[in-house]
């Protein structure tokens, strides 16, 4: 996808459906339920990319207690809107996760394909334990039996773009969540 102007690439951002300002609010709370729950504890954030990379640098900014910080790739969403129902890891862990507490930090949950392959394959690691967060939950997308631990916000079947999230790789850099302009 090529825009011939920033009033294009604008054009596509529908409405404003999370603001900044509510997404630091949240934020703000998770980093606590986090700091209240591992206080003390080798914890490790895993944040799965490339869409939950921002959410991951901002969390990691609440978190007050000792935590590392990985990255895991993995895709189902080829340049489209629907996910394709294959996943590809291209990104695996560095950590030995078996020592840890491992928390996926997740950009949104659709289907829950992604994350349920992901998880799978994490838990044949043996970590300590794991959890996930997610910053953005569509329950009435779901096509596995997956539920995040901690959903910052639930929204209905939108595509959405901000936030680290992005249509064609572009609009990650919005600092809000949008609905995305298809038309």
């Amino acid at each position: 996808m090529n825009f011939d102007s920033t009033e294009e690439w604008k054009s596509k951002i529908k409405r404003v459906i999370i603001s900044e300002e509510e997404i630091k609010a949240e934020l703000k709370k998770a980093g606590e339920m986090i700091n209240s729950i591992y206080d003390g504890s080798p914890i490790l954030l895993v944040s799965i990319l490339k869409g939950a990379f921002i959410f991951m640098a901002d969390l990691c900014r609440e978190v007050k207690v000792p935590c590392e910080i990985d990255f895991m790739a993995a895709k189902s969403y080829f340049e489209g809107t629907e996910s394709s129902g294959h996943v590809q890891i291209t990104m695996d862990l560095k950590h030995d996760i078996s020592k840890y507490h491992v928390i996926i930090i997740e950009d949104i949950i659709d289907t829950g394909r992604t994350l349920n392959e992901l998880l799978k394959l994490l838990k044949l690691r043996n970590p300590l334990s794991i959890r996930v967060m997610t910053l953005l939950d569509k329950p009435d997308r779901r096509v596995v039996d997956l539920k995040a631990d901690y959903s910052l916000f639930t929204i209905p079947d939108y595509f959405v773009i901000g936030y680290g999230l992005d249509y064609g790789e572009f609009y990650r850099n919005l600092p809000y969540i949008a609905e995305f302009n298809n038309e």
